[in-house]
């Protein structure tokens, strides 16, 4: 497995006290990635935030229910923060320590007809990785952006050559799920 090199992504998921995530947003501030409330898959009381760190010293919140460190692989390229409105997909991944190089070379493979469709409007922000991994199964996350729900549906069934590397990554893929989430700071 590659080794990716700084800057590290801290990704929480957070979870109010009450039945709403209102007051916590509020507490939040701006300087992060991105802040994400779902549309399918998270409780109304959860917020995802990723913030991208210079260094792996980094405190969660204290209404962290999940706090993971994440190494970019192809992409972010920078760590400008994600601000395109629409829906942003949190797929979760595990695949085998030993192919997460190709699963990374294919994901970039496939990016170059998946997010030039004239068909839908997407564009992948991330594909992370955790920085070190315990029993030989990474959990990979990729984040996707789409212009909505019909682009997301629409892609579904990309170019012959995107569909192609992606089947191969189904192919190389233990388990997966998705969160659907919008982007709110």
């Amino acid at each position: 497995m590659m080794y990716y090199s700084m800057p590290v992504y801290h990704y929480q998921k957070l979870r109010a006290t009450g039945n709403n995530n209102t007051e916590l947003l509020k507490s939040l501030g701006n300087n992060h990635w991105g802040v994400f409330t779902g549309l399918f898959g998270l409780a109304a009381n959860e917020v995802l935030v990723v913030d991208a760190h210079e260094s792996d010293n980094i405190q969660s919140h204290p209404l962290a229910v999940e706090s993971e460190l994440w190494q970019p692989t192809a992409r972010p390229i920078d760590i400008s923060p994600c601000d395109k409105p629409g829906l942003y997909v949190f797929r979760r991944f595990h695949v085998r320590e030993a192919d997460v190089d190709e699963v990374v070379a294919l994901s970039k493979e496939a990016w170059k007809t998946f997010e030039t469709s004239a068909d839908y409007t997407t564009e992948p922000q991330g594909l992370f990785v955790p920085p070190a991994d315990d029993d030989g199964i990474v959990p990979m996350m990729l984040v996707t952006w789409y212009d909505g729900f019909d682009s997301w549906e629409i892609s579904r069934n990309p170019a012959p050559e995107a569909r192609e590397n992606f089947s191969r990554r189904r192919d190389l893929t233990l388990q997966t799920s998705a969160v659907a989430t919008r982007l709110v700071i």
